[in-house]
């Protein structure tokens, strides 16, 4: 499930390192990133965007009470996610029960994007042309390294990448996994109808689509709320393409790989499982921990109330 999310998490190239640092299932060093999230957050945010001092102030304070929203409000509902997956983990499962559960991680994916949707709105008028220049050059940047991750290669080796990259996510969860399972997660990925070239045209899109929205904020001034509805657009389209038809196409994918995780999970075995309880249980844990933390305060002594419009 968790790289399920992370396909979608990389389908927003403007505010997905929102996801990233708001996010805790999967993650290492859960509290000590949840804590730095906001910080983690405009790093990345600041390496697309260059952000003046004025712009920091903003994003900096809005991704801080992002945080403490998100602890509030989302968290509880995180553990309660924790715990169905507890529940469902001794047991085989099938691969809607797979697609169900990856469908409600998605909610909890777009919530904390859709409330940082004002903050990009309020920033992307006040953005120059050079910042603009800025992040097209980060894209391309993301899109060299993305076609050699998913393009580059025979296809021998592009197999061989994609399956170690699904083995050492289980492996996070169930522990050492066997040959046979090794060679469960190859045939399905043999089996798969990943386009790369098809996906890296959208994600150009995304790119193109991002850099469009912005530079119509930048020029245009229309008002606060018009300006947040366009980014909430924007952030739709990301999750969910324009064209029906590659729509379906990753439908049809997700569909795959709900398959292969629970494919995977049915051979998984009785320790695996164990170890996939304690697991998500440690999780549980430390997800309790940070819901019963106070807000850590400002990132910074100059990131204190957002700034008004």
């Amino acid at each position: 499930m968790p790289s399920i999310a992370r396909f979608v998490v990389r389908s927003a190239p403007i505010i997905s390192a929102l996801l990233v640092a708001l996010s805790v299932v999967g993650c290492s060093a859960v509290r000590l990133g949840y804590n730095s999230a906001p910080m983690l957050a405009y790093w990345w945010l600041d390496g697309y965007f260059d952000f003046d001092e004025q712009q920091s102030l903003r994003i900096k304070a809005d991704l801080q009470a992002a945080r403490d929203w998100h602890r509030t409000d989302e968290l509880p509902l995180l553990i309660q996610t924790l715990k169905d997956l507890q529940t469902m983990a001794p047991k085989p499962v099938t691969q809607p029960q797979v697609c169900q559960m990856v469908a409600s991680l998605l909610v909890r994916i777009q919530a904390p994007l859709d409330r940082l949707a004002p903050s990009i709105a309020t920033i992307a008028p006040t953005l120059q042309a050079t910042q603009v220049d800025h992040i097209t050059t980060e894209f391309a940047k993301r899109d060299k390294k993305w076609r050699a991750e998913w393009l580059e290669g025979t296809p021998t080796e592009r197999t061989e990448r994609r399956v170690k990259q699904i083995v050492e996510r289980a492996e996070s969860f169930y522990g050492t996994l066997e040959p046979a399972q090794i060679a469960l997660v190859k045939m399905h990925i043999e089996a798969s109808s990943f386009n790369g070239p098809r996906q890296h045209q959208e994600m150009l899109r995304r790119q193109q689509d991002s850099i469009q929205v912005l530079n119509t904020l930048r020029t245009t001034r229309v008002p606060a709320a018009q300006a947040t509805a366009d980014i909430r657009h924007l952030l739709e389209r990301s999750l969910k393409a324009p064209d029906p038809a590659y729509r379906q196409y990753i439908e049809q994918i997700t569909n795959e790989s709900c398959a292969t995780i629970a494919d995977l999970h049915n051979s998984s075995t009785s320790a695996q499982r164990v170890h996939l309880v304690k697991t998500l249980r440690d999780y549980e844990g430390d997800a309790r921990s940070l819901l019963n933390q106070v807000s850590q305060g400002p990132i910074a002594a100059t990131a204190s109330a957002p700034l008004s419009r």
